[in-house]
């Protein structure tokens, strides 16, 4: 270390601003990664500008994304190319349909109140569907639904609307910014009671 300063013009105070900025450049990397909500299809709980922290490690151990999870992720040859935020609805195997009769959101089955989320006077869907989401994929919405353009407008695409597990980048955890925003993101239980994907459908 002594050796290092030695060759650094400003010595100790450099060599200790360079290791600062190593290890925020691998923690951003490979932990925890800041991300601007780019647009308003996740309001009212992201604003745009928001700035989320997404937590890189949350899927690298043998963990799933959940429904109810806010997830980041590359969108390139499904959404466009660019990296995207949403909600996870469905995960592999869930029957996903809209809407039921008294027009909510039904997975496997069962209705599902996305009410402490939903933008406020909007409806789960204006456009109907019934799917079943594919092995190692997720079916993905934004919260403010006139306002997002999701899985649902993807459905007689390539891939169906439905984005690859592999190609989650990580689990929003916290709004970082601004501070008056700071807050720590959960995942919603609005899906708790929703039975296990093929016990619906077979």
């Amino acid at each position: 270390v002594e050796k290092a300063a030695e060759w650094l013009p400003g010595g100790r105070i450099t060599l200790t601003v360079l290791v600062c900025l190593v290890f925020l450049l691998l923690f951003s990397r490979f932990v925890m990664q800041p991300f601007e909500i780019p647009s308003g299809s996740m309001e009212s709980g992201l604003r745009i500008g928001d700035r989320v922290l997404v937590n890189k490690l949350a899927y690298r151990f043998g963990s799933e994304p959940q429904r109810g999870d806010v997830v980041v992720f590359d969108g390139t040859g499904y959404f466009g190319n660019a990296d995207y935020v949403k909600r996870v609805v469905g995960v592999e195997g869930d029957h996903v349909v809209c809407c039921d009769k008294e027009g909510r959101l039904e997975v496997n089955g069962r209705s599902v109140d996305e009410s402490t989320f939903l933008y406020q006077g909007d409806s789960p869907s204006e456009v109907p569907f019934d799917i079943v989401v594919p092995e190692r994929s997720l079916f993905l919405l934004g919260d403010h639904r006139s306002r997002s353009r999701d899985s649902r407008d993807h459905l007689g695409s390539p891939g169906g609307g439905m984005v690859p597990v592999g190609d989650v980048i990580g689990r929003a955890d916290w709004i970082a910014w601004p501070v008056g925003h700071w807050t720590r993101l959960t995942r919603s239980g609005a899906y708790a009671g929703v039975p296990a994907a093929g016990g619906a459908h077979g």
